[in-house]
């Protein structure tokens, strides 16, 4: 899959999947730039995300849009294979197990 130029593209609004609604989520969850987006991951973002939304968290559509954005295509053309592996790796980063050993570490 060819990713698209990111230097090109200065508002997250310039990013596939990426509309007002949703750029206004991510600047809410200090996510302003596509560099900051990228650099970040879809993972991590949809985790912030949730922490400023927690009774609405991210689904498997905004993941997936999310990692389209960043490879600079739509998230439908991203294989179903990788999607379902994005959502199990959210999962496991969001789990309650997995929230407890983050904040139980010294």
């Amino acid at each position: 899959m060819i990713m698209k130029n990111l230097d090109s593209r200065s508002e997250l609004t310039d990013m596939p999947n990426i509309g007002r609604e949703a750029a206004r989520l991510l600047a809410s969850a200090s996510i302003r730039t596509p560099q900051q987006l990228t650099r970040m991951g879809a993972v991590a973002a949809a985790i912030r995300i949730r922490s400023i939304r927690p009774d609405d968290p991210p689904c498997r559509s905004m993941l997936a849009g999310l990692e389209g954005a960043i490879r600079g295509v739509r998230w439908h053309a991203i294989p179903k294979t990788h999607r379902e592996a994005l959502w199990k790796e959210y999962e496991a980063r969001t789990s309650p197990c997995a929230v407890l050993a983050r904040t139980a570490r010294p």
